[in-house]
């Protein structure tokens, strides 16, 4: 854990939760979302103004929840603190915030009439993370994706004043299921190195003793015999695969929002498919690298984004 997180913890924990008003608690979460998060200072570009604090409390929130169940070392520990949060939750949805966080994120609850339900699916899919490492099939998987990224995509949806309907929102689970699972083929030796976490399904997977020939390549970041990599590559190839139809299929949800959520969710989802690009042209060896995105093509998605963002705004002041 970092120490400003530790620092955070002491500070506003559950032992001992100091107070701050409404825009010290904004202060805050933009300082958490800009400092801490590459992609929100991205991000921000195409944020309608209106709407950058309430996207700033949202992430401060999962931030947070994330921290909690990803940086404490302890499982027991993890899960002790995530029921505390979601006790701080419920205490925001009760008109009685205590955390800063809270602070921040209760009137955008109460201004864009946001349910606890999307909140505490993410916390579920955090404590999830504490008591599963491993994935027998590809719908558990996607089940743990609609717990950890779904809900992240309906708020974003309800926040932008979209339409809150059953189709809107299986568009948005595609998309946001398809930029965890990318996440996951990004992030395979770190998962296993750092969190001893596989999200590969085993039914996808029929490598002889996958495991100890994945770990004992991932730390020594070059194949342990002749034949590993190449069948690593195949497993990964599926994976991806599977990803880009998801991708595809939540498209449509571009088709069928306002101009402004469109170049946020075009963004996002963007970012997503260069990512997975370049999985593919490194040949699918994600067991011991990680690939990113360069700075021409973020700041190629950026601008985009921007324009789309910069068009939306001026038919929106133009129009009677």
């Amino acid at each position: 854990m970092s120490t400003l997180t530790i620092d955070n913890l002491k500070t506003y924990g559950p032992e001992r939760c100091a107070l701050l008003d409404l825009k010290e608690a904004q202060a805050m979460c933009r300082g958490l979302a800009m400092g801490h998060y590459e992609n929100f200072s991205v991000l921000s570009v195409v944020v309608p103004r209106e709407f950058r604090d309430d996207f700033a409390a949202l992430y401060a929130f999962c931030r947070w929840a994330d921290d909690l169940g990803d940086e404490i070392s302890d499982s027991e520990r993890s899960l002790e603190l995530l029921s505390w949060w979601r006790k701080e939750l419920k205490l925001c949805f009760a008109g009685q915030p205590r955390h800063p966080v809270f602070v921040a994120l209760q009137p955008v609850v109460e201004r864009h009439e946001l349910p606890l339900e999307p909140f505490d699916r993410l916390i579920q899919g955090f404590e999830q993370d504490q008591t599963v490492s491993r994935y027998e099939t590809w719908e558990q998987l996607v089940d743990y994706c609609r717990l950890s990224a779904d809900p992240v995509g309906r708020l974003v949806l309800m926040i932008c004043g979209e339409e809150r309907s059953d189709d809107l929102f299986r568009l948005s689970d595609d998309i946001c299921t398809a930029l965890q699972l990318t996440n996951h083929w990004q992030d395979i030796q770190r998962d296993i190195l750092d969190r001893d976490r596989i999200y590969i399904p085993k039914e996808l997977n029929c490598i002889d003793d996958f495991e100890d020939r994945l770990i004992r390549s991932a730390k020594q970041g070059y194949s342990v015999d002749h034949s590993f990599l190449g069948e690593t590559r195949e497993l990964v190839r599926d994976c991806v695969s599977r990803t880009w139809k998801l991708f595809e299929r939540g498209e449509k949800l571009l088709e069928k929002i306002g101009p402004e959520s469109k170049a946020i969710v075009w963004l996002l989802s963007s970012g997503g498919h260069h990512v997975l690009r370049q999985i593919e042209l490194w040949n699918y060896e994600t067991v011991l690298h990680r690939p990113k995105l360069g700075t021409l093509s973020r700041l190629y998605l950026v601008a985009k984004a921007w324009f789309m963002a910069r068009s939306a705004r001026r038919r929106k002041a133009a129009s009677p």
